[in-house]
């Protein structure tokens, strides 16, 4: 419903009579979300409140609620009171990083902006400004689920060229939200949780790394003091980009507080020459009264709504990296793939080593034809199998990389993202081409195009190994363009072959935010397979991505990455919470690990509706080492659980196992899901409800006075399935 619309003209008189200028404060709400913004008589709308929806207020509250919300004047400051506007800066009164940063004639451009657009519905608005020459776009949209996005775009309108430096998007935070969380990571042990006291000064996350990284912030979450999984009042952002970026929490002595996203901007990164346009990406924002919990259940139900969003039964997919590594060889795919078939996988995945030259890491990035040394026949003796055994069938590229020995390189040594490949520092062995030439985009297309054409390939594993150091388009830093270019080859090539999927893998986890995921249908969270790594970075995977989108995989006991052995129950039960698959030799099994995985396998295609569709829930028993990890059915009618031991925990008995989530008024029969391998547990005596085989308890029951918890052993995991046997209330 449109609640206002104000066009003034560009000398700052209305041209419309629908509404005076500047016109009272308005309110976007949804989800029990609300964004109150007031426009002013010059500069940008003032940002008066973003967190719990306000209830209904009329235009004579709204011009009050600005008169509340109005700051007083302290000693030794500015003579008025300063908004905090949609981009604050020094113009403002803002003394914080700036939103947003503009050069000029080599110099700072400082804007005086006129508002000449202010259009606002019930959930979305587009405010458009100018100011000597250079105009500003900002869009704000709140969906159903009160998930805020916001962008912006600065377009050049004058004759002389203009530099964007910094294009944040910056929110007021709430003065209550004291304590911080983000996280960071290194390869196989992405998004360690990390948590800080809120401080005076500019707290900035930056990633350097040209892709997301390990190490990415992935959200920026502040709240109220010990929020935790299910308690706690936050307010947390996320940026929608799979490039460099800034997370930033600015705290004033002036009692202004803000936090922040954007993408970090390499010097003369962006220079806008006459006419040209810079568009940020999404700087994605989410509040919660409810823990972390509340903010998943936000995001998830976001994503989940998007109109390309995965909604076909998520495939169990075999994937031969750890079974063969470069080692191809059609009998043993071809033997993998028949026992993949019979213990009920749905999709078979060709890993690295399938093209021209690539025995190694050292050579063939860049050459996507089938090595006829290895294939012969091309790929159709093993895809027709695979199909014939009613597979699907995937293949691993990696389209950004060159190796050096490549034909591709050899010919074209002018098409890579560095200036100087001799002295440019390789990781694993590789350069990045640069797909910001049309040339290098035109190139890929066509040879990913004559395989997808050649061959019945439903999806691409699309690795990305490496960091982007030095990145270089043109003689101008080149992160921006790159990425851009990336998402443009993904977005043509999706449109040519609208029922392919994709997997956005980057050395693991490098490469998991809400860019990439517009473009793509999964992600590989991590190289590592060990569940005791998998089960931490899993759920704060969890936190920004719903499980359908993350993929996880039961590798053998050995984990290739740690060294750590694991218990088959344990790796089964880790994988279960997710989008899952394998990744192992599956010729190497006995008969009784075979029967273990047909029975995951026929379990997990039985609940996969509750873990993709339900919202996830999570605990934290207080007797540490455990992690409780639920599913819970949008009807609330069937909840799985799997509380993971990682540690022994420091209590003989431990305490009792509360289950969040379900229908108080309910009752539940919960039963121990023995098509799982048992895990092992260390009580002399398990509870009477484990040996009794099934216990029936309420919703609230379950909840608040919780289940007598079994002593588990470390790296084992139990897993509850309960299933609602009346109506409730």
């Amino acid at each position: 419903m449109e609640q206002e619309l104000v066009v003034p003209g560009r000398g700052g008189e209305p041209t419309s009579g629908e509404a005076s200028w500047p016109g009272h404060p308005v309110v976007l709400a949804a989800g029990g979300v609300a964004l109150v913004l007031a426009p002013q008589v010059e500069g940008l709308p003032e940002v008066l409140h973003w967190g719990a929806d306000l209830g209904p207020l009329d235009v004579a509250e709204l011009d009050q609620f600005r008169l509340v919300r109005e700051r007083g004047v302290s000693s030794s400051a500015l003579d008025e009171p300063w908004p905090f506007t949609l981009a604050p800066g020094e113009g403002d009164g803002w003394a914080g990083a700036p939103g947003l940063l503009l050069e000029r004639d080599g110099g700072p451009f400082r804007p005086r902006w006129h508002v000449d657009g202010f259009s606002v519905t019930s959930t979305d608005v587009t405010v458009t400004a100018w100011s000597a020459g250079v105009a500003l776009e900002i869009d704000l949209g709140l969906d159903a689920h009160g998930v805020l996005r916001v962008r912006q775009r600065v377009r050049n309108e004058g004759s002389t060229p203009v530099r964007v430096a910094i294009a944040d998007t910056v929110l007021p935070l709430d003065d209550r939200a004291t304590e911080l969380l983000d996280f960071t990571g290194r390869w196989t042990r992405e998004r360690v949780p990390q948590r800080r006291p809120r401080t005076q000064g500019t707290l900035v996350r930056e990633s350097r790394r040209g892709r997301t990284g390990h190490d990415s912030p992935t959200l920026l979450v502040a709240g109220t003091p010990g929020f935790g999984d299910r308690h706690g009042e936050l307010w947390a952002a996320h940026l929608a980009w799979s490039g460099d970026a800034r997370y930033r929490v600015d705290d004033l002595p002036e009692g202004r507080v803000a936090i922040g996203v954007g993408e970090l901007l390499r010097p003369g990164e962006v220079e806008l020459a006459a006419g040209e346009t810079f568009e940020t990406p999404d700087g994605v924002f989410a509040w919660s009264d409810r823990g972390l919990d509340g903010l998943s259940a936000r995001l998830h139900a976001s994503l989940r709504d998007r109109p390309h969003h995965p909604v076909s039964p998520r495939p169990v997919v075999l994937n031969t990296w750890e079974a063969v590594y470069y080692d191809h060889d059609l009998a043993t795919l071809r033997r993998l793939a028949d026992i993949a078939a019979d213990i009920g996988v749905e999709r078979f995945v060709l890993d690295d080593g399938w093209f021209h030259g690539r025995r190694d890491d050292r050579a063939g990035l860049g050459d996507w034809v089938v090595d006829e040394a290895v294939w012969p026949d091309g790929l159709h003796p093993l895809v027709d199998h695979v199909r014939g055994l009613g597979l699907q069938f995937g293949l691993w590229v990696e389209p950004e990389m060159v190796n050096l020995d490549s034909d591709l390189a050899r010919a074209h040594p002018d098409w890579l993202l560095t200036p100087d490949a001799d002295r440019a520092r390789t990781m694993r062995h590789q350069h990045v081409l640069d797909l910001a030439l049309p040339e290098v985009r035109e190139h890929l297309l066509k040879h990913l195009s004559a395989l997808l054409d050649e061959y019945d390939i439903a999806y691409l594993k699309w690795d990305q190994n490496r960091d982007l150091l030095e990145a270089t388009h043109l003689g101008r830093a080149g992160v921006d363009a790159q990425v851009r270019a990336l998402y443009d080859l993904l977005d043509t090539l999706r449109a040519r072959y609208p029922a392919l999927e994709i997997e956005s893998c980057a050395s693991g986890g490098a490469r998991v935010d809400l860019g990439i995921l517009e473009r793509t249908d999964r992600v590989w969270a991590s190289d590592s397979n060990d569940p005791l790594e998998r089960s931490r970075l899993q759920r704060w995977t969890e936190l920004l991505l719903p499980p359908e989108l993350i993929g996880s995989h039961v590798g053998p006991a050995h984990s290739h990455t740690s060294g750590r052995h694991a218990d088959l129950g344990f790796r089964i039960a880790t994988t279960l919470f997710a989008s899952p698959g394998l990744e192992w030799d599956l010729t190497t099994c006995g008969p009784d690990e075979l029967d273990a995985l047909t029975a995951w396998i026929d379990f997990y295609r039985r609940v996969r509706p509750t873990l993709h569709t339900g919202e996830l829930v999570h605990a934290t028993p207080t007797d540490g080492g455990a992690l409780l990890t639920g599913a819970v059915a949008p009807d609330r009618a069937h909840a799985l659980y799997r509380l993971s031991r990682t540690d022994s925990g420091d209590r003989a008995v431990p305490p009792p196992l509360r289950l969040p989530g379900l229908d108080p008024t309910r009752r539940y029969r919960v039963r121990v899901v023995d098509e799982l391998p048992a895990p092992r547990l260390l009580d002399v005596r398990p509870p009477a409800w484990i040996s009794a085989g099934t216990v029936v308890a309420t919703g609230r029951v379950l909840a608040e006075a919780g289940l007598a918890a079994p002593l588990l052993a470390p790296a084992n995991a139990l897993v509850l399935e309960l299933t609602a046997v009346d109506g409730g209330a």
